[in-house]
């Protein structure tokens, strides 16, 4: 994570080279890249979820399945990216797209990227200043990505998990009680509802270390595995996490892929006491 104080301060300090990305995406919502031209922090690329940070929707792969290496290179050096630099990813959903961003250069091997706390209106409550309108094409950067560099399960060893796996969407979808956008209705069987929403505080800013480290202790021990609808928003599970200190595989096909596979058992309802 990076603070919009710490990143200020960086950014005047001119010592590093920083990259911004702005990835404005929620679903339901197509209008990033008009948000990004309404205003976005100066300096910022806009980054496409939909086609650079996933690659194209299958049944058999899911919503938002993982691109290519030579696909996610391609797009990280358009932005701007070189080995070296520190990569900031914000949007305004507190972190909900940003950490697909984060969580990908990382599984690249990118060292040194940060989720911007709060994002874009952390920033400007802080009184950052806010540009519009399309910015100059970046210089190419020249990153070199590497896979796997973050752990990830796929169906099987969802299915198999020993210990604890976190489903990310929200309650009532965990239960079964709704399904606006998968084929099927329910949960991963054995899965342990933990909304991603609750990794947030009601300014929109990740909870403590403290906090975050006490909300995951309640749901069970164990290594630890996360997914959601399509992989994105369980980046942010695997994020909150980090910041509590404990390392977590992703499974990027998600319920989106699994509900697509009849063989798939789907289980519903509150999960045991």
């Amino acid at each position: 994570m990076i603070s919009v104080a710490e990143l200020q301060e960086l950014l005047s300090a001119g010592g590093s080279r920083v990259r911004l990305l702005d990835v404005r995406w929620a679903l339901g919502d197509p209008d990033g890249p008009q948000h990004y031209l309404d205003g976005h922090i100066p300096g910022a690329v806009f980054v496409d979820l939909e086609t650079e940070l996933a690659a194209p929707a299958s049944a058999a792969k899911g919503r938002h399945p993982m691109p290519e290496l030579a696909h996610l290179q391609k797009c990280a050096r358009s932005w701007g990216v070189s080995d070296g630099d520190t990569v900031v990813v914000y949007d305004a959903t507190g972190g909900m797209a940003a950490a697909r961003g984060w969580w990908l250069l990382r599984w690249g091997g990118v060292v040194d990227v940060r989720i911007l706390d709060g994002g874009l209106p952390a920033w400007e409550k802080a009184g950052g200043k806010i540009g519009s309108g399309d910015e100059p094409d970046p210089e190419p950067g020249s990153v070199v990505l590497s896979p796997g560099n973050m752990p990830t399960v796929d169906a099987d060893g969802a299915a198999g998990w020993q210990g604890l796996l976190l489903d990310a969407r929200a309650g009532e979808r965990y239960r079964g009680e709704v399904e606006p956008i998968d084929p099927r209705a329910g949960h991963i069987p054995g899965a342990v509802s933990a909304p991603t929403a609750e990794n947030l505080t009601t300014a929109g800013l990740f909870k403590s270390a403290d906090e975050l480290r006490s909300r995951f202790a309640g749901l069970g021990s164990g290594p630890v595995a996360a997914y959601c609808g399509s992989g994105v928003t369980a980046a942010h599970q695997v994020a909150a996490l980090a910041v509590a200190g404990i390392d977590a595989a992703l499974y990027p096909g998600s319920w989106s892929q699994w509900s697509n596979d009849p063989k798939r058992p789907a289980a519903t309802g509150a999960q045991p006491a």
